[in-house]
């Protein structure tokens, strides 16, 4: 089989739940969801509270009312993205090919790693399972096999083993694959697995069965190349290059609903230094800012505007986005949340300076934003605010207060 390589796919174990309980062990081993908001929905569950029922996605006033014995956290995004940190850098260490998939997923180059560390894939998996644990308190799931689908599969496959640990080589494939409805199989989804089956193709061994003329003309090319990753045939390789994301945004639902528009802005303001928090971290600005604003009754505002000169810097954002806000705004509203979403996006070692633009200003600037992370991260998120709306508290944690806690 040509390509013979081994890459792996690290889950992070209900990786909001793991967070909120890295902070409070109290949780561990009782019922608990993470969800997005007071007024949100359930984004994250234990094991515990996938055993009593509550459905991912369900809204939070159902789920507390039909699983009452579960506790509701709600989701303190900054925190997570602090520990996914923590997790891929160790990741990063253990290989230098590895591929950040999401903030709790990452593809692992496994291929050369047994002679550097003189230990079969199995045992480099629990190696860095256990190192995993040790560090960050964080459990996850590794599946091991030739191409990344393959992996995908073998991870899923891995949270029903005591071990959380899933080796699918050459001699396994196929009984994995057989083992796989079509729908779990990476970039299928519900809608082309109901499709599939109607078609007599209700497992991924199934899918690798048909011939190559009848997948393309059912699914194109890019069925063609889903076939070849199941069959063990590297397509997408592991890449450790980082991409610019196309988008940074950041939204939450208000604790209340409301028609105060200091209070809006107010928000707004905190969105803004997250999102230039993480522009700055991977050196860029932004030439495009949009404002989403969404009421009581689900109605979404959003407009977007593109910046005179390109801003990694709260009040230069605040200065374009405030005079948005206030155009969307009506004061007889009732309003669930704001957000702000950045685009377009440049390297900052890349920008050019203007001849008319104040550069001495702009340096300033990057000075000032620079020097509010560091405290940030040494004093913690929220130690510097700006001061020019009211104070509204900062409000997070327990949405429900557990039993025995």
């Amino acid at each position: 089989m040509p390509n013979q390589k081994y890459i792996a796919l690290i889950d992070c174990d209900s990786f909001f739940v793991s967070c909120e309980r890295r902070r409070n062990p109290e949780l561990k081993k009782v019922p608990v969801s993470v969800v997005s908001g007071e007024r949100g929905c359930v984004i994250s569950r234990s094991r515990e509270a996938k055993m009593l029922g509550v459905p991912m996605g369900i809204p939070l006033f159902q789920a507390v009312e039909k699983y009452p014995e579960c506790i509701y956290i709600s989701a303190n995004h900054y925190i997570y993205t602090k520990i996914s940190s923590q997790v891929m850098s160790i990741l990063k260490n253990f290989s230098p090919h590895t591929e950040v998939y999401s903030i709790d997923e990452a593809f692992v180059d496994f291929t050369g790693l047994t002679k550097l560390y003189k230990k079969n894939y199995y045992k480099l998996a629990e190696d860095l399972q256990k190192k995993i644990l040790e560090e960050t308190d964080i459990p996850v799931s590794i599946g091991i096999s030739r191409t990344k689908t393959l992996a995908k599969l073998a991870s899923d496959k891995s949270k029903s083993f005591r071990t959380h640990i899933c080796l699918a080589g050459k001699s396994s494939i196929n009984e994995l694959l057989a083992h796989t409805e079509i729908q779990e199989v990476w970039g299928i989804g519900r809608r082309l697995g109901v499709k599939l089956r109607g078609l007599g193709v209700r497992t991924a061994l199934d899918f690798v069965e048909k011939d190559d003329e009848w997948i393309k003309r059912k699914l194109g090319k890019n069925g063609l190349a889903m076939k070849a990753e199941l069959s063990g045939i590297i397509v997408s390789p592991v890449s450790d290059e980082t991409e610019l994301p196309k988008s940074i945004s950041d939204t939450k639902s208000f604790s209340e609903f409301s028609s105060d528009l200091q209070f809006i802005k107010n928000e707004l303001s905190g969105h803004i230094h997250e999102t230039c928090s993480r522009l700055r971290k991977i050196n860029c600005k932004t030439g495009t800012i949009g404002v989403l604003l969404k009421t009581k009754d689900f109605q979404t505002l959003y407009e977007k505007v593109r910046l005179d000169t390109p801003s990694d810097f709260e009040f230069d954002i605040s200065r374009t986005a405030f005079p948005v806000l206030e155009k969307m705004y009506r004061p007889d509203t009732l309003y669930r949340s704001v957000g702000i979403v950045l685009e377009d996006f440049n390297h900052t070692s890349q920008e050019q300076l203007l001849l008319f633009n104040d550069n001495e200003k702009r340096e300033q600037n990057a000075q000032l934003g620079r020097s509010l992370d560091k405290l940030e991260k040494k004093f913690g998120r929220n130690i510097v605010r700006t001061g020019f709306t009211k104070d509204v508290p900062f409000k997070q944690g327990f949405l429900t207060k557990p039993k025995d806690v």
